[in-house]
């Protein structure tokens, strides 16, 4: 066979991999979802053209009732929120959301207050499974250009900050490990020194994500700011960077 047709034949299945991405993305539906907590509801609007394969992965755990009876397990002080790593079912001890596998990294905007994005493994840019947070404070100096940057996937609607600002006034608690900063309502330090286990009426539960419009264009009128300090290690290649590297290494060994 000659190289030309081995070319040509390659072209042709990079072309239709790169198609088959194209046609994922355009499917991925767009979205305003309710996060129902036990201390208040509030509405997010996800930035389904932008991030379509964190959006699609997002709405996967949603869709399959994954994220139900998840409690927020770290809280951070005039930083972050972070959920979508364990489920409370009415009893302990907790139980772990099960992974659907890591998503590809797509830092497109920035990680400014009011924005959910998707938690990672340090030093890995592509490692963003089910957990998510929300910044409750402009952290785009720290995470914009941090680990190939952390992708902000929406942004909370209305006045549902006023939410996510009670979830992260709770008090914290050090149980060690993932739990390391736990937040707890009716909870005390008396009753952290004395070793009572937390239970219902103590975490902060997310009952349930629940989608209440699947407009595709329902991130229109919003204007997120962008990421423009992305340090590129290798988590920020677009697709269509990947299939021309892919071009060239074809190239290269068949001349």
């Amino acid at each position: 066979m000659s190289t030309r047709i081995i070319m040509l034949k390659a072209t042709s299945i990079v072309l239709t991999l790169f198609t088959a991405s194209l046609l994922f993305n355009s499917n991925a539906r767009a979205t305003i979802v309710e996060f129902q907590t036990n201390h208040g509801n509030f509405r997010v609007n996800l930035f389904d053209q932008a991030t379509p394969q964190t959006v699609e992965n997002f709405l996967g755990y949603v869709d399959t009732g994954a994220y139900q009876n998840t409690i927020i397990h770290r809280s951070v002080e005039d930083f972050i929120i972070q959920g979508g790593a364990y489920v409370f079912p009415d009893q302990l001890p907790l139980t772990e959301v099960a992974s659907n596998g890591p998503i590809l990294n797509e830092p497109v905007y920035s990680n400014v207050r009011g924005t959910i994005a998707m938690a990672k493994l340090d030093g890995d840019p592509n490692s963003a499974s089910s957990q998510w947070f929300f910044n409750v404070e402009d952290n785009s100096t720290s995470l914009d250009p941090q680990n190939g940057g952390f992708t902000v996937f929406g942004q909370v609607i209305d006045d549902g900050m006023e939410i996510v600002d009670a979830l992260a006034a709770f008090p914290r608690y050090p149980f060690g490990g993932a739990l390391g900063s736990l937040p707890l309502a009716n909870y005390t330090n008396e009753d952290f020194d004395a070793e009572v286990t937390p239970g219902a009426d103590n975490f902060l539960i997310v009952e349930a994500i629940m989608v209440v419009d699947n407009d595709v264009n329902s991130a229109a009128n919003l204007n997120p700011a962008a990421n423009t300090s992305i340090n590129d290690d290798g988590g920020t290649l677009s697709w269509a960077v990947v299939l021309l590297l892919t071009l060239v290494s074809l190239r290269r060994r068949f001349k």
